[in-house]
């Protein structure tokens, strides 16, 4: 149907489920990715759920669209769930807008979803510059025959052996067999006092591994934030060498397919954006050799600020005592905001919508404090109430200060107002820095001392599930060019991988020989326990959570500390990378944030909601 011609007779039931469905697609294409769309008729058309995001391949999307006229361009950009088609006249346009919209097409998991298609005048997407590999990177074709391919394959023994040292162990989608040393993935160290049976070192800088069994994408990723997707072909050679070893750290993403450019095959080198040439390609089962060399002397590499042992930071531990989490706060949360604060500011600058909406709700007058304001971003979206901020951190009051803010510096468990003199507070992003239950209890009860009777709190704190109700939250979602930089393989129980894990910090560099492969397994979830004298473990930006209680690191970009500028990143490897800080952080699991609100006394719980990743609590005072 003419989208100009919808409104001139009355719409069926059907047609008007498709309107409906037509006009959601177009507001979540404005809100998340600013794409809007047009009410009249244009050679371009956006394909709603029809994208690389979805799991539809050029190859499968560009015939449907053919049958309605000549295609001039299909753009489809990389984990986007649509694409854009420009047809040669607008008459094929309209045509491919009547025929396809509401159009059900099975997707390449043989799932089926039904495409929704809007006009559009133009459609652009950011595209990154031409891209290098990492330095002291090369991937080496055929390095090997298809019949030595054949042979190591049948090499490798799966059969669970327990009396093996060498059988295999357990990783998230994979398995793993060690040769030489066992490597700890909990510290990314090996045992040098322990080597296994028949160990040997071979390699000195290098790490190399061998792909067999079928190709794969590896992401590499700078400190500065830039991915750099990597095609290794079957029977392959990776070498990685200074910088791209030691600086660089890369992974593959769980997924079943990979986004491959559709014109180079499975030829090895970067996945350019070029969003004409973009399409899918499943997962095979691999395999990796990789060979590590032990290090038996401390590590002197070019690269200490990343290098786990020349930074000479002790790994934290979780609390087993009241001093213990003080003392857990103090290094890995107010001296690390501390040091931070200026860059911290400049990505802490859009106000989350639910919370400018409790602020205006308020009434005119009313005397709001901000407990743990940071810069302040919420201090001045009323001007009708009288707000007051404070923080721990005298840089990030500073710049309260400097935006003429009301604002002073405090612990949230003993802040300076007087009890009762609050008509509402705010807490967001802040109780889940406390290390311990009772500290984050104590948090809660002191913003209810502030309130008045009838005061109302809003509390806000990161959520373990990133994921609810089957949406990615925008913490996950603005992972845009790596894509969950994950260290482990493709969560498809039916693809095996064999690649030794390398995880950020890279001292007490590696194990030896190595090969391993994918074993799916369920991790503890909310249900976890934390283990007295356990290690926190760090987080990968961008992924998942998988406990509650860890480490996320905070990749710093200017000077440290005092300086009052943030320093813009140059071309990539113009200069070292900044300093890495790691916050501590307890996310909560679902209904603990309310359950904690409910052991003070004289409240009531108003409201408990998620929001993008958040779990919320509105309270009131009684």
């Amino acid at each position: 149907m003419d989208s100009n011609h919808q409104s001139n007779y009355k719409l069926s039931k059907t047609e008007k489920k498709l309107l409906r469905k037509q006009i959601k697609a177009r507001h979540t294409l404005l809100r998340h990715e600013g794409i809007e769309t047009v009410s009249y008729a244009t050679q371009s058309l956006i394909v709603a759920n029809g994208g690389l995001g979805n799991q539809v391949s050029r190859n499968q999307l560009l015939p449907v669209l053919e049958k309605c006229g000549l295609v001039d361009a299909l753009l489809m950009p990389p984990n986007k769930p649509y694409s854009c088609v420009r047809y040669k006249t607008v008459e094929e346009s309209k045509t491919a807008y009547d025929t396809l919209n509401g159009k059900e097409i099975v997707d390449d998991l043989g799932q089926k979803i039904i495409l929704y298609l809007n006009f559009v005048e133009k459609a652009q997407w950011k595209e990154l510059g031409l891209q290098a590999l990492p330095p002291g990177l090369k991937v080496i074709e055929e390095i090997i025959s298809s019949e030595d391919e054949k042979m190591l394959l049948e090499s490798v023994n799966w059969t669970e052996d327990t009396e093996n040292q060498n059988f295999q162990k357990s990783l998230k989608h994979r398995r793993v067999k060690h040769f030489g040393y066992e490597f700890h993935y909990e510290n990314n160290n090996v045992d040098k006092d322990k080597p296994l049976p028949g160990g040997k070192d071979v390699l000195n800088d290098e790490i190399i591994s061998l792909s067999l069994g079928s190709e794969i994408v590896m992401d590499f990723k700078h400190p500065d934030g830039m991915t750099v997707p990597v095609m290794l072909p079957c029977r392959s050679l990776l070498v990685m060498t200074g910088e791209s070893r030691y600086l660089w750290t890369h992974g593959i993403t769980p997924r079943k397919f990979d986004t491959v450019q559709a014109s180079k095959g499975h030829k090895s080198g970067i996945i350019t954006s070029d969003v004409e040439d973009l399409t899918l390609n499943k997962r095979g089962i691999r395999t990796s050799f990789t060979f590590r060399k032990v290090r038996q002397t401390p590590c002197n590499c070019s690269y200490p600020l990343v290098c786990d042992s020349q930074m000479k930071e002790t790994p934290a531990s979780f609390p087993e005592s009241d001093k213990e989490a003080l003392q857990l706060e103090q290094d890995y949360v107010h001296r690390v905001y501390e040091e931070i604060a200026r860059h911290f500011s400049s990505t802490r600058h859009t106000p989350w919508p639910h919370i400018v909406e409790f602020l205006k709700a308020l009434p005119s007058g009313s005397l709001v404090a901000d407990i743990g304001c940071g810069n302040g971003k919420y201090l001045g979206i009323n001007n009708e109430l009288y707000m007051i901020g404070c923080d721990h951190s005298q840089n990030l009051v500073d710049i309260c200060r400097e935006r003429q803010y009301q604002a002073f510096v405090c612990d949230a468990l003993a802040v300076p107002i007087r009890s009762g003199s609050c008509d509402a507070c705010i807490s967001i992003a802040v109780i889940h820095h406390f290390a311990t239950a009772e500290r984050r209890v104590a948090a809660l009860q002191e913003l209810v001392r502030l309130l008045r009777p009838g005061g109302k709190a809003l509390i806000y704190v990161w959520a373990m599930e990133q994921e609810y109700n089957k949406k990615k939250s925008k913490y996950l979602r603005e992972n845009r060019t790596s894509q969950g930089m994950k260290e482990e393989i493709s969560n498809d129980a039916s693809v095996q991988e064999l690649l030794v894990k390398q995880l950020p910090n890279v001292g007490n560099q590696d194990s030896a020989h190595s090969v391993s492969s994918i074993n799916d397994f369920q991790d503890g979830g909310c249900n976890s326990k934390n283990v007295a004298n356990s290690k926190l473990p760090i987080h990968t930006n961008r992924t998942s959570f998988h406990s509650q209680d860890l480490l996320v690191p905070w990749h710093f970009k200017g000077n440290p500390g005092k300086d009052k500028r943030v320093e813009p990143f140059g071309p990539l490897g113009s200069r070292d990378p900044g300093p890495v800080f790691h916050r501590y952080y307890h996310v909560f699991c679902e209904g603990e944030l309310e359950a904690a609100c409910r052991t003070l006394n004289n409240i009531s719980i108003l409201q408990s909601y998620y929001d993008q990743g958040n779990w919320c609590v509105i309270l009131q005072k009684v």
